[in-house]
């Protein structure tokens, strides 16, 4: 009986591993990359099929979802006086914690409730910024109405709302996450005013250095790598790609090249990261990370693609998984897939059936598949490899903007009007 009761045990831990085996503790995931390792999520579905759950959200945002263990988290904004006398509504910023199983509220934190000074676009609402983990705290970062955290069962820990007023261009609004890594929550700003790059202690949100940026608005999210045993922070910009020391905040190294307004946050592998951005033009650059200074036009540079024509991605962040990077073709649902380390092209700005229209989310990969995701919530899953090969094309029937979440047999999209959780129906 005893060897009986531990076989069973050992045969539910081992399927647990399975079942629940990685977290999306930030937005591009655990590599930072856009890669679930150990993700499998099913290939095919619709509004209906290998729908587990689906919850109503209010509120429409273009944040993703990020899980960690039996919780799911998303931020977004609910109007609760509508817009008079000329001023924009008065909102709640809202962070939610729902229950991974089944999708029912396990908390509701109403971060701040306010009348936002400036617009967005028409496209999303005032939550934009998508939350993140490490599993001790959940940080919910809305801009000009301040950075939350709590601890993972809803109870405040400390707030910073002293920032400022964020100017963005064309009053695009705001939308970039903050990035965790060890004691650290780094938080971007930059906007048509002063710009900086804060780095707070994480368990009292105290300032530990703020970095300023000659750099108009941006939407990128920072990336932190490591070279040599030193951490470097990885700052998109209009002006300059950057690095910066983690734990000084010091400058290393900048390269120029990129294009107005950038939002693709960087990617990086095997000593090289990838930074690029394609508004009006297209520029990516693959650096590598022990550059000092001005590295423009010398041996750091390993490659560049920078072209007129609009083909790299503007609003998607870039994958890289395999070894490969995956791109869309500015807004555009056209893909591209280049050799990360020379920058060949395997196949470039290739139109892929049953995907139309725009993409806003950033393609993810799991399970030797990419998803890549068009604003109408059509998601097409095409195989991990150098040639183009669609495996399925589906749809939740409603607009996405945000990234998809791929987490160990599960993938969460956060749509228009609701939260999927799409897995796969069992017998």
């Amino acid at each position: 009986m005893y060897l009986a009761t531990v076989r069973l045990t050992v045969i539910l831990l081992s399927l647990n591993s399975v079942i629940m085996a990685d977290n999306w503790g930030h937005w591009r995931g655990p590599t930072g990359n856009g890669v679930a390792p150990h993700g499998a999520p099913p290939t095919e579905w619709s509004s209906t099929k290998n729908v587990r759950w689906k919850v109503e959200l209010p509120g429409r945002e273009n944040s993703s979802p990020i899980v960690w263990e039996n919780r799911v988290f998303v931020t977004t904004s609910q109007v609760v006086e509508p817009a008079k006398d000329g001023k924009l509504p008065k909102l709640d910023c809202i962070l939610l914690c729902l229950d991974r199983k089944d999708g029912s509220v396990l908390w509701r934190a109403v971060a701040t409730t306010a009348i936002p000074h400036q617009g967005v676009h028409e496209t999303t609402g005032f939550a934009s910024a998508s939350p993140c983990t490490d599993g001790e705290f959940v940080y919910a970062h809305f801009g000009s109405r301040g950075l939350y955290c709590y601890t993972m069962d809803g109870k405040l820990v400390w707030k910073r709302d002293d920032f400022g007023q964020m100017e963005t261009l064309n009053n695009f609004g705001e939308g970039s996450s903050p990035t965790i890594e060890g004691n650290k929550i780094l938080v971007p700003w930059d906007h048509q005013g002063p710009s900086a790059l804060y780095a707070l202690d994480r368990r009292t949100g105290a300032t530990l250095w703020k970095q300023d940026r000659d750099e108009p608005t941006g939407w990128a999210t920072p990336l932190v790598v490591e070279h040599e045993g030193r951490k470097q922070v990885i700052m998109n910009g209009q002006n300059f790609a950057r690095s910066y020391d983690l734990e000084t905040g010091e400058e290393l190294w900048r390269c120029s090249g990129q294009t107005v307004r950038p939002i693709g946050t960087p990617v990086a592998d095997k000593g090289l990261v990838f930074v690029g951005s394609g508004f009006q033009r297209s520029y990516m650059g693959a650096f590598r990370l022990d550059g000092k200074g001005d590295i423009k036009g010398t041996e750091h540079v390993v490659w560049e693609f920078d072209k007129n024509e609009r083909m790299m991605t503007d609003m998607a962040s870039p994958l890289l998984s395999s070894g490969r990077i995956y791109f869309h073709k500015s807004k555009d649902a056209m893909l591209s897939c280049v050799d990360a380390a020379t920058g060949k092209p395997h196949y470039m700005a290739e139109r892929i059936p049953g995907l139309n229209g725009q993409a806003y989310a950033s393609p993810v990969s799991a399970g030797g598949h990419v998803y890549l995701t068009a604003v109408d919530g059509t998601t097409a899953v095409i195989k991990d490899a150098p040639e183009l090969s669609v495996v399925a094309t589906n749809s939740v029937g409603e607009f996405v903007g945000g990234t998809p979440a791929p987490v160990d047999n599960e993938l969460f999209i956060r749509g228009e009007k609701h939260l999927f959780c799409i897995s796969e129906e069992k017998p």
